[in-house]
Parts: C-alpha cells; structure tokens; sequence
C-alpha cells in the first residue's frame, strides 16, 4: 500500500458533518468556515517514542486515543470546545508492513466521535527508526470567553476536575513490566475483583488505563468557559505542583494548597505499589489531564 492509497482509506472514515468544514482532506489544505461572534483556539502536540511512550508498552489504538486526548485537554484547558483535528504520523518501515496505523487510527477516531470532532487533514511519513506524532486541534469559544492562564486574583479558590497522581502511577507500573489487556481500547479483568489480590488486581489495571487511555475534561471544560465560572485555567498535564506554578507566575498571585484536600487518586492505595508516595505522585506526577481552575468565590 502507498502512502497516497493509505491516505485515501483516512479520507473516507473521515465523516463530514455540519461542522464549519467546508473542504476537507483532498486538497493542500482544508477549509474551515469561521461564525460571526466566535474565537478560534489552535494547540498542537508532538508524541516521540521513547520520550513519550514505548511501542512495547502502547497499544496502537491507545496510541491513537492519546494522541487526541492531550491536544482535546489543551483546548478544554481554554474553555472551548472542540472542533477540527490535523493528525501527523511518522513510522519506521518495519511499522508501516503492520496493521498498526490502521489501529492507530481506529483509537483517534473513536476518541473523535465521542466528541464530535472532524478530521480535517495532516500527513503520514517515514521516519528512520522511531514513531512521531502530531496532533493538532482547533477549537471555539465564543468571542472574549476563552479562559486564560493570567485571570486568577487574590482569595480565589483552587478546584481540580478529578483524582491525581493515577497517571504516574501507572507509568511506574509499566516501567516495572507491568500491562494491561486489552480488547480494542477496553481491559478485561482477569480476576475477580471481591477477592484482595481481585482489588489490588483492578486497582492496578485502573492506574495502567489512566496512564495509556486519558480521558480528557472536554465537557467540563466548555461549561466554565461558556458559563464564564473560571477565573483561570490549565490542565493537569505536567503535575498539579508545576500547572499551580504555571497559572500563578502568569496571574502574580500565589497560592496555598492543604494537602488533606487533595484529590489522590484511591487507585494507588489498593493498588499497594512499592515505595510508591500517592501525595507526590499527585502533586508531581503529571498525565491526569484533569483541569486545573479557580473561581472567585461569589461565584462558587
């Protein structure tokens, strides 16, 4: 298969719909009709094996979940909502003789449809040895309401969207040989969870699926936005010590946490890991992808 033949099967599981899509994949690039009283939100990310995942670990269509799963939680970071996606991939020879991007792609566009998000172009390459991603998301807001990371004041109040330091925890799983089974991109237990050894069992496979399957707060993010609730906002991706710092250096505010109300992850605790601090591995872990946002408090 050519890489023009292999582009030419994307095309036609990317769906049009009413979406502002005027011209999509086919051409050197696609069209997108802007509405009147509206704000386009752009973010992109790269995925590079090895830095960011390992073959061996990621199952090709999580692969392609999580390629749109941080970029989703970037634009949910803005309050906007998601719209159009441009996806690039790289892959070494050996990887292009597989199924593998047609799994790949199997995992973006489900995660895709979930949320109503159009593929409008992007690329596939070769690469020497290692798989590359990029992902790109444009998304709305309507005009002025995209949430910033500066709008944080004084006396506001800290929220999260969920649960931290799972994400970290699973990367620690998987880096001492621990996987997950997987059905597509659902796990099947293999033990019975009203056993001890079935919790810690299923404790272990949740971290392992925050790690490789994020579920961005899509949903969550564009009601603060549209409801103009936050004052500030960024998402969990770095940790929730180091996405604080970001949004208070931006607001010139600082911020007090009381780590008795930080949302760790019960995972960690069943999942009874060696050596494991689940308080640090929320507020250093990084991957929850959770939402990070303040909210002045006539408004909580």
């Amino acid at each position: 298969m050519t890489e023009f033949d292999f582009l030419a099967g994307v095309r036609a599981r990317a769906r049009r719909r009413a979406s502002g899509l005027v011209h999509g994949i086919g051409d050197d690039g696609a069209v997108v009709r802007s509405r009147s009283g509206r704000d386009t939100v752009i973010t992109a990310d790269l995925l590079v094996e090895d830095i960011d995942f390992r073959r061996a670990t990621m199952p090709p269509r999580l692969l392609g979940h999580k390629a749109l799963a941080v970029s989703l939680s970037d634009i949910a970071a803005m309050g906007a909502r998601p719209r159009w996606a441009l996806l690039s991939i790289g892959v070494p020879a050996s990887v292009w003789k597989t199924n593998f991007l047609d799994q790949f792609y199997e995992g973006f566009f489900a995660l895709a449809d979930a949320h109503g998000v159009v593929l409008a172009g992007g690329d596939v390459s070769r690469t020497p040895e290692r798989i590359v991603v990029d992902s790109i998301v444009l998304g709305e807001t309507m005009r002025g309401r995209e949430v910033l990371r500066s709008g944080a004041r004084a006396g506001d109040l800290i929220f999260v969207t969920g649960a931290l330091g799972g994400a970290a925890a699973g990367l620690e799983l998987l880096e001492s040989g621990a996987n997950v089974n997987v059905g597509g991109a659902r796990a099947t237990k293999k033990v019975s969870a009203q056993t001890p050894r079935g919790r810690r069992s299923d404790a272990r496979r949740q971290l392992l699926l925050r790690q490789l399957r994020p579920a961005p707060r899509v949903g969550w993010g564009r009601f603060l936005g549209e409801k103009r609730l936050a004052t500030a906002m960024i998402d969990v991706s770095d940790g929730l010590s180091s996405g604080l710092a970001h949004l208070c250096r931006e607001s010139g505010t600082g911020a007090r946490l009381e780590a008795s109300r930080i949302p760790v992850d019960a995972s960690i605790a069943r999942a009874r890991l060696d050596a494991a601090d689940p308080l640090a591995l929320a507020l250093d872990g990084g991957e929850d992808f959770e939402l990070l946002f303040t909210i002045s408090p006539r408004r909580v």
